[in-house]
């Protein structure tokens, strides 16, 4: 039997030892084709996971800052390939939105046309590269056309820092950091025109840094700003290099409820005024300070989102500027509220009250009630009486009209 056992064995290894090459070097091409496979499913797992990980990151640079930014990985799109990602790489997010504004009614001080484009605005946002991204507004009006904004966002730097370079609406308050588009009313406060500068407000060349501050149940974001010097028309003017406008401001967050929020801000700002400057000639250098608390209540029923809201907002402003004839101190402020009473309808109304800035025995007076149709989230239609007492004139009846549309891709709001 152990001779049988022998001879079996040894026919068995003269089979191994006589086994075509062919076979053997195909059953190894196989083994690595299917480690290949393998490898490049463990690729686009990598790559998918990347992209959810840039877009979350997207989402916090958008919010200011909401949360930490994580380390971002290269943009694709998810579940789309290559293919499709390299595509938008060169091909940004684009869209135009349009104000269209008409008045009716009689205002001697500060008259609108009758019908007007007040302003068309174009957006191109994209990333830059794996760490920063880009966004740009270009403003088109009948005057012209501007950089509104213009800047590159850092959302991956060390010590949790957001960092913001480039042309920006400065973070003092809530209304001035806001677009045309996006506000709930055809114009601004009084407040905003009589003491920051007018519908521009701070809007300048600068660099941003923002980080949030650890405070338990509170959102707490502390902002910084260093900007050129030039806002508005008679708010900041530099004649010089050094003559640089700071800007400063702390948010703090709560939910009150699941369907209610509080926001309170307090800001900061300092620059130099054109009060000394005639003819592009410095006779003087004078200097202008600004303080500012804003407070915006929400509410929102999660289970009437869609039918029902209400946002209250305020700010009030201090200025306090210098000017030939000694400074003047200077308040202003406005409150209002807007209520979602059906799934397209909003209404709303503005006190505003306010001196102002380089004369502060003129006071200011107006209120407003509006009515905003939406008949999908792309356009807008809304209707504003605004009644004005102006210091040195007759008060001022108005009947104000907005049309808004847009097209194409529109990122996030500030919230």
């Amino acid at each position: 039997m152990r001779a049988m056992y022998v001879a079996c064995a040894a026919m068995m290894a003269a089979a191994l030892v006589m086994a075509p090459r062919p076979a053997l070097a195909q059953t190894a091409e196989q083994a690595q084709q299917l480690q290949q496979q393998i490898d490049q499913l463990k690729k686009e797992f990598g790559d998918r996971l990347a992209a959810l990980e840039t877009q979350l990151a997207a989402i916090q640079g958008a919010q200011g800052g909401a949360a930490p930014a994580q380390t971002a990985a290269p943009v694709q799109e998810v579940g789309q390939g290559a293919g499709l990602a390299n595509s938008k790489i060169f091909n940004p997010d684009m869209a135009v939105i349009g104000d269209f504004l008409g008045a009716a009614g009689k205002n001697e001080v500060n008259p609108n046309p009758a019908l007007a484009m007040h302003e068309s605005e174009a957006s191109f946002q994209a990333f830059v590269d794996p760490y920063a991204r880009a966004d740009f507004f270009l403003s088109f009006g009948e005057e012209g056309v501007g950089v509104e904004e213009g800047f590159l966002t850092f959302t991956s730097l060390p010590g949790g820092l957001l960092t913001k370079v480039g042309k920006m609406r400065a973070a003092f308050g809530k209304i001035n950091t806001m677009h045309n588009h996006v506000l709930p009313w055809t114009d601004r406060p009084i407040v905003m025109g009589n003491l920051v500068g007018g519908e521009d407000g701070i809007d300048d060349a600068g660099i941003s840094v923002a980080r949030l501050i650890p405070a338990g149940p509170l959102f707490l974001e502390a902002t910084g700003q260093v900007f050129r010097g030039d806002s508005g028309e008679s708010l900041f003017k530099s004649s010089e290099r050094g003559d640089l406008s700071y800007v400063g401001h702390l948010r703090a967050y709560h939910d009150i409820s699941e369907s209610t929020n509080l926001d309170l801000g307090a800001s900061y700002s300092y620059g130099h005024n054109p009060a000394g400057i005639v003819k592009d000639i410095d006779l003087g250098r004078f200097t202008t300070t600004l303080f500012g608390t804003d407070v915006t209540l929400r509410w929102r029923p999660l289970r009437r989102a869609i039918y029902q809201q209400f946002v209250g907002r305020s700010e009030i402003i201090w200025s306090d500027r210098g000017q030939f004839g000694g400074r003047q101190r200077s308040m202003g402020y406005y409150a209002s509220g807007d209520y979602q009473f059906a799934r397209r309808w909003f209404m709303g109304g503005r006190y505003d009250r306010s001196e102002r800035a380089d004369n502060a025995t003129l006071l200011d007076k107006g209120a407003s009630a509006t009515l905003t149709y939406w008949p999908s989230e792309f356009s807008q239609v809304r209707g504003q009486y605004r009644r004005t007492d102006y210091a040195d004139g007759p008060a001022a009846n108005e009947l104000l009209f907005q049309f808004l549309f847009s097209i194409g891709a529109h990122g996030a709001h500030v919230f």
